[in-house]
């Protein structure tokens, strides 16, 4: 009889671990045991739909969160936290089967107003309710992708759109979800009989959670579809055309309902939630919604005064005045050519730095020697 599984442990991270390490680790472990790789090995399977029923609550922002809130209740290491009460290697604490009365189900206890646990129980046990009978499975909502993304600064600054590449799980065009190959039978899954669910005991509660060999289907197919290996989907590649909002800062985040992974049986799809890096500009640096330019001028420039010509965030050209005498670091604001956020827009601070030669030829550096002699100056 299966036990209720940490999922945590499932993937062997720690409940602290980021989205990119449990992504990395998920990929390695799904490498490492997937079925084409332990052909000689008949539990590869059930370790695999183990470790990809872990990824696909901890791999979904909104699932783990949820997964999270029933942990810290203590539904995955016994059920003390509903009541007290012991693990049972038997289908409900009293000896009735599931389904019957005197044997509790999640189902029989209300979490439907913890934040939506109640949800996060149906999807990942399957709900007890139905455990006597075949399990249909219903529309299952797609994966919800979370990626990092690098923003110019200038994009960043006042807003466009940048390509990105994803990757997502979709329903296999070939199989259509099921696993089977072209012509393949499908045959009822020796594991679960047929019914798609495994149930399970813990304490006055009986939990159901997907077969782990038939993937909740009920079935299993005489010949694996190639395309898919059997999994019922495939990895796929898709171009999405990014908005980015003025003013995004590095850690910003954008959720794009409907971009993630598509659904199953006609299921919700997922979402796409994309976090902002934004790169760094050799001309542009950001002080809150203000723009520092740095703009070099000549010792000439510095010293006799200029007029010089600097480009702001929209590509237009400003002419600004250098005064006589100015110094290394050196701000002048240009009003309003900031960025804009939240109805406020910053300023364009340019700041001069002051070159000096490599080099001088014979004339250049006897009236440098005069100047400096006259003005008192030491060298």
């Amino acid at each position: 009889m299966a036990n209720a599984k940490d999922f945590y442990q499932v993937l062997g991270v720690s409940s602290t671990a980021t989205a990119d390490e449990i992504k990395k680790q998920y990929r390695r472990l799904a490498k490492q045991h997937h079925p084409d790789a332990n052909q000689n090995d008949p539990k590869a399977a059930e370790r695999f739909k183990g470790i990809s029923e872990a990824h696909n609550v901890l791999g979904d922002p909104d699932k783990r969160r949820e997964y999270d809130d029933m942990r810290r209740l203590g539904a995955f290491g016994g059920m003390s936290g509903f009541g007290g009460t012991r693990p049972s290697s038997r289908p409900g604490a009293s000896g009735a089967r599931p389904g019957q009365p005197g044997a509790g189900t999640f189902n029989d206890f209300d979490v439907g107003g913890i934040g939506g646990l109640g949800d996060l129980f149906s999807s990942m046990f399957g709900g007890a309710a139905g455990a006597g009978r075949q399990r249909a499975r219903g529309p299952e909502r797609g994966q919800s992708i979370e990626q990092m993304v690098e923003v110019p600064f200038r994009v960043a600054a006042v807003g466009g759109k940048v390509p990105v590449d994803i990757e997502v799980n979709e329903e296999c065009a070939t199989c259509h979800g099921n696993g089977a190959a072209p012509g393949a039978q499908l045959r009822p899954c020796s594991e679960c009989s047929g019914r798609g669910v495994i149930s399970f005991g813990q304490g006055s509660f009986a939990v159901n959670r997907p077969c782990p060999v038939c993937a909740g289907r009920g079935s299993v197919p005489t010949a694996r579809c190639s395309t898919c290996r059997g999994t019922g989907d495939t990895r796929v590649s898709r171009k999405v055309l990014i908005a980015v909002p003025s003013g995004a800062e590095t850690g910003a985040k954008v959720r794009l309902r409907g971009q993630g992974g598509k659904g199953a049986a006609g299921g919700q799809a997922g979402d796409l939630v994309i976090t902002f890096t934004v790169t760094p500009d050799r001309f542009y640096k950001r002080e809150g919604l203000d723009v520092v330019a740095t703009v070099p001028i000549n010792i000439a420039q510095a010293t006799l005064g200029s007029r010089i010509s600097v480009k702001t965030l929209d590509e237009k050209k400003v002419a600004i005045r250098i005064p006589a005498g100015t110094s290394a670091g050196k701000r002048f604001k240009i009003s309003g050519q900031g960025i804009e956020k939240d109805g406020k827009k910053g300023d364009l601070l340019v700041e001069v730095t002051i070159t000096v030669p490599e080099t001088l030829t014979e004339a250049q550096e006897k009236a440098m020697r005069e100047f400096a002699e006259a003005g008192g100056m030491k060298f």
